[in-house]
């Protein structure tokens, strides 16, 4: 019996390149999904952040796999801080705004992951590292934010911990991977259980 092809229901890079660091030959769909709708249906609804980041991950990865064989992996990730949730900044003016409401505080990212096939669920798996900014000045957002371009406005938080974005942490709990939008090793974990890569 063959090993069931992977698909990536996601647009992501950063996810793509994880997964091919890791080995694993994945094929990258976009999922043609309002992402923005359905977030203001779930927060109208008073849906917490978590919850939010697995829908979405479900709702990318059924989008795909309706259409497509295979093991099809969607994938979310929210930043919350308390009660908040943060999205990608619009523009560098919201990704300052961003970095001021964090300095100081810890925050967690809610990083959902969910693998559909034949059009349903199948797995899911969250991961919710936290991660604790240190006060930042005016001057070093500035330069941080100069420094580092309008590739922030890719990540929900501004930062990206891979670079820079190390300067602006005192402490970080959980998985690296995690961090960077995909909980690798548990997915790893289940395509090997699956027979999609070898054992």
């Amino acid at each position: 019996m063959s090993a069931p092809e992977i698909v990536l229901a996601s647009g992501s890079a950063s996810r793509r390149a994880l997964l091919a660091a890791a080995g694993v030959e994945v094929e990258a769909v976009k999922p043609l999904v309002d992402e923005d709708a359905a977030k203001a249906a779930m927060r109208g609804e008073g849906v917490s952040v978590r919850d939010q980041a697995m829908h979405l991950a479900e709702l990318k990865a059924m989008k795909v796999s309706s259409s497509r064989p295979g093991l099809v992996i969607g994938g979310d990730q929210m930043l919350a801080l308390g009660d908040r949730a943060f999205d990608k900044p619009a523009d560098m003016a919201g990704a300052a705004d961003h970095l001021r409401a964090l300095s100081g505080q810890a925050h967690t990212l809610e990083t959902a992951l969910v693998i559909a096939e034949n059009g349903q669920p199948i797995w899911r798996h969250l991961a919710r590292p936290r991660l604790t900014m240190r006060p930042l000045s005016e001057s070093f957002i500035e330069q941080y934010l100069d420094a580092v371009g309008e590739d922030v406005l890719s990540t929900v938080g501004a930062y990206q911990l891979e670079g820079l974005g190390a300067q602006l942490f005192t402490s970080i709990e959980g998985d690296y991977f995690s961090i960077l939008g995909l909980p690798l090793l548990p997915l790893l974990d289940y395509l090997r259980t699956r027979g999609a890569l070898p054992a």
